[in-house]
């Protein structure tokens, strides 16, 4: 399937941001690696900012469609696939570990939360740390019957607390980072209130 030209300039966006920080990522340089016109970027996001805008959105859906994902596990282990999931989405994208923890790395576009500065007309503003962990927290409580908000609430917490602060030397796919979440987060679901 072809992707649209909304896709393509966010993918063009991604690629360019991987070569140099977002302040010197220019529009006329998105357009070109899409291969459409300046102002066909301009007519899809309206300003550097609107796409910036767009790049985050994009960033915290793809999130929260592996959170989706994470949720079709067996019924008892779905808060530790969502952990699970969170640490290893944080590790591998940047925006979505400045998403989870509202820490911007240097040379990341920023969320421009002034009223009315949504870029395009219409334009869904990125979540707040704040409100993508109340999303997921929500959605992890629908999905495990029997599992308190609270309690998914905390196993989100955990998982972030490994994004944070880093176990030392943990960067291998099967880390002790995520060995920790699994062994922590099946006890705290289980335990009886």
């Amino acid at each position: 399937m072809m992707p649209t030209a909304r896709e393509a300039l966010l993918d063009a966006a991604r690629r360019a941001l991987a070569d140099r920080p977002w302040h010197a990522v220019r529009m006329v340089d998105v357009a070109a690696l899409a291969d459409v016109s300046r102002q066909t970027l301009y007519n899809e996001f309206g300003t550097r900012g609107g796409l910036a805008e767009a790049l985050l959105r994009r960033a915290a859906d793809g999130y929260l469609a592996g959170v989706d994902r994470a949720l079709t596990a067996p019924v008892p282990d779905r808060p530790a696939a969502v952990a699970l999931w969170t640490l290893r989405a944080a590790r591998q994208d940047a925006l979505v570990r400045a998403l989870l923890t509202g820490h911007w790395a240097e040379g990341l576009p920023r969320p421009d939360r002034r009223p009315g500065s949504r870029g395009r007309p219409g334009g869904r503003p990125s979540p707040r740390p704040e409100e993508l962990l109340a999303l997921v927290r929500d959605r992890m409580a629908a999905a495990s019957p029997g599992v308190a908000a609270g309690r998914c609430e905390i196993v989100l917490r955990l998982a972030l607390s490994c994004v944070i602060a880093p176990v030392p030397g943990d960067d291998a796919a099967d880390s002790r980072a995520l060995r920790l979440v699994r062994e922590v987060v099946r006890p705290v679901i289980r335990e009886r209130v």
